[in-house]
Protein backbone atom coordinates (compact mmCIF):
# COMPACT_ATOMS: atom_id res chain seq x y z
CA UNK A 1 0.00 0.00 0.00
CA UNK A 2 1.46 3.44 -1.29
CA UNK A 3 2.37 5.57 1.91
CA UNK A 4 3.88 9.03 2.39
CA UNK A 5 5.95 9.83 5.66
CA UNK A 6 4.77 13.53 7.31
CA UNK A 7 5.99 14.08 10.81
CA UNK A 8 7.65 10.61 11.56
CA UNK A 9 4.18 9.39 10.89
CA UNK A 10 3.29 7.11 7.93
CA UNK A 11 -0.02 7.72 6.80
CA UNK A 12 -1.75 5.81 3.43
CA UNK A 13 -2.82 7.80 1.00
CA UNK A 14 -4.79 5.09 -0.53
CA UNK A 15 -8.24 6.42 1.64
CA UNK A 16 -7.70 9.41 -0.41
CA UNK A 17 -7.70 8.23 -3.43
CA UNK A 18 -10.81 6.18 -2.58
CA UNK A 19 -12.48 9.67 -1.57
CA UNK A 20 -11.62 10.95 -4.84
CA UNK A 21 -12.98 8.24 -6.60
CA UNK A 22 -16.47 8.13 -4.63
CA UNK A 23 -16.62 11.62 -5.50
CA UNK A 24 -16.10 10.80 -8.65
CA UNK A 25 -18.92 8.35 -8.81
CA UNK A 26 -21.22 11.07 -6.88
CA UNK A 27 -20.43 13.85 -9.27
CA UNK A 28 -21.29 11.60 -12.08
CA UNK A 29 -24.51 10.15 -10.74
CA UNK A 30 -25.85 14.10 -10.11
CA UNK A 31 -24.57 15.15 -13.87
CA UNK A 32 -26.55 12.26 -15.22
CA UNK A 33 -29.54 12.63 -13.23
CA UNK A 34 -29.29 16.65 -14.66
CA UNK A 35 -28.68 15.79 -18.20
CA UNK A 36 -31.38 12.74 -18.59
CA UNK A 37 -33.65 12.34 -16.38
CA UNK A 38 -36.00 15.50 -18.20
CA UNK A 39 -35.48 14.00 -21.39
CA UNK A 40 -36.51 10.31 -19.91
CA UNK A 41 -39.67 12.09 -18.57
CA UNK A 42 -40.56 13.73 -21.71
CA UNK A 43 -40.41 10.54 -23.66
CA UNK A 44 -42.23 8.40 -21.39
CA UNK A 45 -44.95 11.43 -21.68
CA UNK A 46 -44.93 11.60 -25.73
CA UNK A 47 -44.84 7.45 -25.44
CA UNK A 48 -48.16 7.42 -23.68
CA UNK A 49 -49.83 10.44 -25.67
CA UNK A 50 -48.25 8.01 -29.10
CA UNK A 51 -50.81 5.18 -27.30
CA UNK A 52 -53.77 7.51 -26.71
CA UNK A 53 -53.79 8.57 -30.39
CA UNK A 54 -53.31 4.92 -31.42
CA UNK A 55 -56.41 3.77 -29.74
CA UNK A 56 -58.69 7.24 -30.92
CA UNK A 57 -57.57 5.79 -34.42
CA UNK A 58 -57.86 2.50 -33.78
CA UNK A 59 -61.43 2.03 -32.08
CA UNK A 60 -61.70 -1.71 -31.93
CA UNK A 61 -58.68 -2.10 -29.34
CA UNK A 62 -58.96 -1.34 -25.89
CA UNK A 63 -55.90 -0.08 -23.78
CA UNK A 64 -55.47 -4.18 -22.35
CA UNK A 65 -54.94 -5.13 -26.08
CA UNK A 66 -52.53 -2.96 -26.91
CA UNK A 67 -50.67 -3.26 -24.05
CA UNK A 68 -50.17 -6.97 -24.50
CA UNK A 69 -49.03 -5.89 -28.04
CA UNK A 70 -46.75 -4.15 -26.36
CA UNK A 71 -45.90 -6.79 -24.22
CA UNK A 72 -45.10 -8.89 -26.82
CA UNK A 73 -42.95 -6.45 -28.36
CA UNK A 74 -40.90 -6.49 -25.55
CA UNK A 75 -40.28 -9.78 -25.17
CA UNK A 76 -39.28 -10.09 -28.58
CA UNK A 77 -36.66 -6.76 -28.16
CA UNK A 78 -35.16 -9.07 -25.16
CA UNK A 79 -34.72 -12.35 -27.33
CA UNK A 80 -32.92 -10.33 -29.89
CA UNK A 81 -35.85 -10.44 -32.26
CA UNK A 82 -36.10 -6.72 -34.06
CA UNK A 83 -39.71 -5.95 -34.28
CA UNK A 84 -38.87 -3.97 -36.84
CA UNK A 85 -39.26 -5.76 -40.64
CA UNK A 86 -40.38 -8.91 -41.03
CA UNK A 87 -39.87 -12.67 -41.15
CA UNK A 88 -37.24 -12.46 -44.04
CA UNK A 89 -35.12 -10.70 -42.01
CA UNK A 90 -31.43 -12.23 -41.43
CA UNK A 91 -31.00 -14.27 -38.54
CA UNK A 92 -29.29 -12.99 -35.36
CA UNK A 93 -27.46 -16.35 -35.34
CA UNK A 94 -25.80 -16.62 -38.25
CA UNK A 95 -21.80 -17.60 -38.37
CA UNK A 96 -20.95 -14.00 -38.74
CA UNK A 97 -23.39 -12.31 -35.65
CA UNK A 98 -22.65 -15.44 -33.91
CA UNK A 99 -18.26 -14.88 -34.62
CA UNK A 100 -19.55 -11.11 -33.13
CA UNK A 101 -21.39 -12.07 -29.91
CA UNK A 102 -18.71 -14.60 -29.44
CA UNK A 103 -16.32 -12.15 -29.26
CA UNK A 104 -18.13 -9.93 -27.14
CA UNK A 105 -18.44 -12.44 -24.26
CA UNK A 106 -15.25 -12.96 -23.90
CA UNK A 107 -14.07 -9.32 -24.32
CA UNK A 108 -16.96 -8.97 -21.20
CA UNK A 109 -18.74 -5.63 -23.61
CA UNK A 110 -21.88 -7.27 -23.20
CA UNK A 111 -24.47 -5.19 -25.75
CA UNK A 112 -27.09 -6.66 -23.80
CA UNK A 113 -29.37 -6.52 -27.40
CA UNK A 114 -28.84 -10.23 -28.18
CA UNK A 115 -28.41 -13.47 -25.45
CA UNK A 116 -28.50 -16.90 -25.51
CA UNK A 117 -32.46 -17.60 -25.06
CA UNK A 118 -32.22 -21.91 -24.91
CA UNK A 119 -31.02 -23.37 -21.76
CA UNK A 120 -28.33 -25.29 -23.41
CA UNK A 121 -27.06 -21.79 -25.24
CA UNK A 122 -26.67 -20.63 -21.48
CA UNK A 123 -25.19 -23.01 -19.97
CA UNK A 124 -22.55 -23.25 -22.99
CA UNK A 125 -22.08 -19.18 -22.11
CA UNK A 126 -21.54 -19.40 -18.72
CA UNK A 127 -18.34 -22.41 -19.91
CA UNK A 128 -17.57 -20.47 -22.83
CA UNK A 129 -16.41 -16.63 -20.76
CA UNK A 130 -15.08 -18.86 -17.59
CA UNK A 131 -12.58 -19.99 -20.35
CA UNK A 132 -12.70 -17.20 -22.77
CA UNK A 133 -12.20 -14.24 -20.43
CA UNK A 134 -8.95 -15.24 -19.39
CA UNK A 135 -7.73 -16.17 -22.67
CA UNK A 136 -8.34 -12.69 -23.90
CA UNK A 137 -6.73 -11.03 -21.33
CA UNK A 138 -3.80 -13.13 -22.01
CA UNK A 139 -4.06 -12.63 -25.20
CA UNK A 140 -4.69 -8.83 -25.16
CA UNK A 141 -1.56 -8.81 -22.36
CA UNK A 142 1.13 -10.25 -25.14
CA UNK A 143 -0.56 -8.13 -27.64
CA UNK A 144 0.53 -5.22 -25.40
CA UNK A 145 4.00 -6.35 -24.36
CA UNK A 146 4.26 -6.22 -28.60
CA UNK A 147 2.90 -2.77 -29.42
CA UNK A 148 5.26 -2.02 -26.27
CA UNK A 149 8.17 -4.01 -27.55
CA UNK A 150 7.90 -1.85 -30.81
CA UNK A 151 7.74 1.32 -28.88
CA UNK A 152 10.89 0.21 -27.37
CA UNK A 153 12.72 -0.87 -31.05
CA UNK A 154 11.92 2.67 -32.31
CA UNK A 155 13.42 4.10 -29.51
CA UNK A 156 16.35 2.47 -29.32
CA UNK A 157 16.82 2.95 -33.49
CA UNK A 158 16.98 6.42 -33.14
CA UNK A 159 18.14 7.50 -29.44
CA UNK A 160 21.08 9.84 -29.86
CA UNK A 161 23.14 11.21 -26.98
CA UNK A 162 20.82 13.91 -25.31
CA UNK A 163 17.64 13.11 -26.96
CA UNK A 164 16.47 10.33 -25.16
CA UNK A 165 13.80 12.29 -23.66
CA UNK A 166 12.52 13.73 -26.97
CA UNK A 167 12.65 10.80 -28.43
CA UNK A 168 10.68 8.76 -25.64
CA UNK A 169 7.51 11.51 -26.48
CA UNK A 170 7.93 11.22 -29.98
CA UNK A 171 7.73 7.81 -30.15
CA UNK A 172 4.23 8.22 -27.95
CA UNK A 173 2.84 10.82 -29.37
CA UNK A 174 3.22 8.78 -32.25
CA UNK A 175 1.68 5.80 -30.97
CA UNK A 176 -1.02 7.97 -29.49
CA UNK A 177 -1.67 9.64 -32.73
CA UNK A 178 -1.48 6.27 -35.34
CA UNK A 179 -3.91 4.30 -32.63
CA UNK A 180 -6.05 7.85 -32.36
CA UNK A 181 -6.52 7.94 -35.95
CA UNK A 182 -7.31 3.88 -36.46
CA UNK A 183 -9.21 3.01 -33.58
CA UNK A 184 -11.59 6.08 -32.97
CA UNK A 185 -11.27 8.69 -35.67
CA UNK A 186 -11.53 6.94 -38.68
CA UNK A 187 -14.19 3.96 -37.62
CA UNK A 188 -16.96 6.17 -36.98
CA UNK A 189 -16.98 7.09 -40.47
CA UNK A 190 -17.29 4.26 -41.26
CA UNK A 191 -19.84 3.20 -39.28
CA UNK A 192 -21.46 6.48 -39.86
CA UNK A 193 -21.55 5.60 -44.00
CA UNK A 194 -22.96 1.53 -43.20
CA UNK A 195 -25.28 2.33 -40.60
CA UNK A 196 -26.86 5.82 -41.10
CA UNK A 197 -25.26 7.37 -37.87
CA UNK A 198 -24.03 10.61 -37.66
CA UNK A 199 -20.62 10.98 -36.97
CA UNK A 200 -21.11 12.25 -32.85
CA UNK A 201 -23.26 8.56 -32.69
CA UNK A 202 -20.66 6.51 -34.46
CA UNK A 203 -17.41 8.21 -32.15
CA UNK A 204 -19.55 7.36 -29.20
CA UNK A 205 -20.09 4.28 -30.53
CA UNK A 206 -16.82 3.23 -31.13
CA UNK A 207 -15.59 4.38 -27.71
CA UNK A 208 -18.04 3.13 -25.75
CA UNK A 209 -17.12 -0.24 -27.13
CA UNK A 210 -13.24 -0.29 -27.18
CA UNK A 211 -13.97 0.94 -22.90
CA UNK A 212 -15.75 -2.41 -22.83
CA UNK A 213 -18.62 -0.43 -21.48
CA UNK A 214 -21.18 -1.40 -23.86
CA UNK A 215 -24.67 -0.01 -23.41
CA UNK A 216 -25.88 -1.91 -26.41
CA UNK A 217 -27.91 1.34 -27.27
CA UNK A 218 -25.57 1.40 -30.83
CA UNK A 219 -24.79 -1.95 -32.46
CA UNK A 220 -23.93 -2.69 -35.61
CA UNK A 221 -25.25 -4.30 -37.91
CA UNK A 222 -28.68 -4.86 -36.44
CA UNK A 223 -30.84 -2.45 -39.34
CA UNK A 224 -33.46 -4.87 -40.42
CA UNK A 225 -33.70 -2.03 -43.44
CA UNK A 226 -30.04 -2.51 -44.55
CA UNK A 227 -28.17 -5.10 -46.42
CA UNK A 228 -24.80 -6.29 -45.01
CA UNK A 229 -21.86 -7.46 -46.13
CA UNK A 230 -21.91 -10.98 -44.80
CA UNK A 231 -17.96 -10.68 -42.96
CA UNK A 232 -19.52 -6.85 -41.97
CA UNK A 233 -19.82 -7.93 -38.26
CA UNK A 234 -16.81 -10.47 -38.52
CA UNK A 235 -14.17 -7.72 -39.26
CA UNK A 236 -15.82 -5.30 -37.07
CA UNK A 237 -15.00 -7.87 -34.04
CA UNK A 238 -11.56 -8.44 -35.01
CA UNK A 239 -11.26 -4.34 -35.28
CA UNK A 240 -12.21 -4.47 -31.32
CA UNK A 241 -10.09 -7.07 -30.27
CA UNK A 242 -7.29 -4.55 -31.62
CA UNK A 243 -8.73 -1.73 -30.45
CA UNK A 244 -8.95 -3.18 -26.92
CA UNK A 245 -5.28 -3.70 -26.81
CA UNK A 246 -4.64 -0.09 -27.92
CA UNK A 247 -7.08 1.31 -25.16
CA UNK A 248 -6.25 -1.09 -22.55
CA UNK A 249 -2.64 0.56 -22.71
CA UNK A 250 -3.83 4.28 -22.77
CA UNK A 251 -5.52 3.49 -19.90
CA UNK A 252 -2.53 2.08 -18.45
CA UNK A 253 -0.70 4.85 -19.05
CA UNK A 254 -3.16 7.24 -17.82
CA UNK A 255 -3.21 5.37 -14.66
CA UNK A 256 0.40 4.91 -14.47
CA UNK A 257 0.83 9.05 -14.73
CA UNK A 258 -1.95 9.67 -12.23
CA UNK A 259 -0.60 7.69 -9.78
CA UNK A 260 2.99 9.19 -10.43
CA UNK A 261 1.60 12.71 -9.65
CA UNK A 262 -0.44 11.97 -6.75
CA UNK A 263 2.78 10.02 -5.38
CA UNK A 264 5.10 13.38 -6.43
CA UNK A 265 2.68 15.75 -5.17
CA UNK A 266 2.70 13.89 -1.62
CA UNK A 267 6.35 13.58 -1.88
CA UNK A 268 7.04 17.51 -2.77
CA UNK A 269 4.45 17.93 0.13
CA UNK A 270 6.38 15.84 2.78
CA UNK A 271 9.67 17.62 1.49
CA UNK A 272 7.92 21.41 2.10
CA UNK A 273 7.07 19.87 5.56
CA UNK A 274 10.80 18.37 6.52
CA UNK A 275 12.27 21.69 5.22
CA UNK A 276 10.04 23.41 7.18
CA UNK A 277 11.08 21.87 10.63
CA UNK A 278 14.71 21.90 9.93
CA UNK A 279 14.56 25.56 9.26
CA UNK A 280 12.12 25.99 12.67
CA UNK A 281 15.00 24.04 14.19
CA UNK A 282 17.66 26.05 12.46
CA UNK A 283 16.21 28.79 14.00
CA UNK A 284 15.86 28.12 17.66
CA UNK A 285 18.41 29.95 19.81
CA UNK A 286 20.31 27.15 21.45
CA UNK A 287 19.55 26.91 25.17
CA UNK A 288 22.24 27.92 27.58
CA UNK A 289 23.94 24.12 29.52
CA UNK A 290 24.77 23.62 33.12
CA UNK A 291 28.10 21.95 33.52
CA UNK A 292 27.98 20.05 36.84
CA UNK A 293 31.35 18.83 37.43
CA UNK A 294 31.78 15.13 38.50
Amino acid sequence: MPLLTMHSRQISWTPLLLLGYLFYLLLGAMVFQLLEKQAETHFRDQFQLEKLKFLQNYTCLNRQALEQFVQVLMEAWEKGVNPEGNSTNPSNWDFSNSFFFAGTVVTTIGYGNLSPSTVAGQIFCVFYALFGVPLNLAFLNQLGKALNAHLLTLERWVQKPGRAQVVQTLAVVIFLITGTLLFLVLPPLVFSYVEGWSYGEGFYFTFITLSTIGFGDYVVGTNPNKHYIPVYRSLTAIWIVFGLAWLALVFNVGADLMERYLQLKWHKSDLSLAEGDTTKLEDEPEQPRIHIPS
